[in-house]
């Protein structure tokens, strides 16, 4: 174990980028569980990343505003799509949200098949590149995120199913290319799953995941693993933690009463 790799030029970027990612995920991710639709996110960042992988074939800047607006216009394109068969096959919706996905990540490997470091970009889209987010991604990132929480808590109800949808995609697009997909998802399933019972859940949630960040990229840096999937790991492990405490608190007991006294 070494304590002086703890850099906190690092690991402070870092943990901003997934506290932002938290911001809306874990609302977001209260409300998908509430609508029985758990793998939209999967399949909205998968779409979001497809969008990259075509846009990176095209040999545009990675870093340009051109890649940007192909990552949010497929992300929106799985919306509206999702928004059409929740409207017209919501018994089915669950399963199309599983083939969506599936396809979107099979284009992304069929539109790599031919690039050398193919397999790199599809590593970097699922697990991310946590370690190298600096200022230059975080100032645009806190901008969508405030306006998407603005959003999120001034309308509410209001926002309809499109809105909710179109709200997800520009939440999912603008995480993706942060933390990479498997956190994406990870924050927002595993908060809302350990909060679930609890009171204010938000509070709950938020700090399941926070501390599932937090502790992930400390391990990550002491032990020199992979940062995406340990965040994974520890926040799970957080989550699994509270809501055994909390079932425990729940619990009621089984002493008889002479016993108790």
């Amino acid at each position: 174990m070494n304590w002086q790799v703890l850099d906190l030029g690092i690991l402070g970027p870092a943990l901003a980028a997934g506290l932002l990612v938290l911001a809306t995920h874990v609302p977001l991710g209260l409300q998908v569980l509430a609508r029985g639709i758990v793998f939209i996110d999967l399949a909205v960042a998968q779409m979001a990343g497809t969008g990259v992988i075509t846009a990176h074939a095209l040999g545009w800047d990675l870093e340009g505003w051109a890649v940007q607006g192909a990552a949010v216009a497929s992300a929106l394109a799985g919306a509206l799509l999702l928004t059409w068969t929740e409207r017209r096959w919501p018994e089915l919706q669950e399963a199309l949200i599983g083939a969506l996905f599936v396809l979107a990540a099979t284009a992304g490997v069929l539109i790599l098949a031919r690039d050398v470091r193919g397999g790199e970009h599809l590593r970097d889209l699922l697990v991310g590149q946590i370690l190298w987010v600096g200022p230059r991604e975080l100032l645009p990132a806190a901008v969508v995120t405030a306006t998407l929480l603005a959003l999120w808590f001034g309308l509410g109800q209001r926002l309809g199913r499109l809105g909710f949808y179109g709200l997800f995609a520009v939440a999912v697009t603008a995480s993706v290319q942060l933390v990479g997909i498997y956190l994406v998802f990870a924050s927002l399933i595993i908060p809302a799953l350990a909060s679930r019972g609890l009171r204010p859940r938000l509070t709950w949630g938020y700090g399941v995941g926070a501390g599932g960040y937090g502790l992930g990229l400390l391990l990550a840096a002491l032990y020199d693993l992979p940062p995406g999937a340990l965040v994974v790991w520890t926040m799970a492990a957080l989550g699994v933690a509270l809501a055994a405490c909390s079932g425990r608190c729940r619990r009621p007991s089984t002493m008889p009463p002479a016993a108790a006294g």
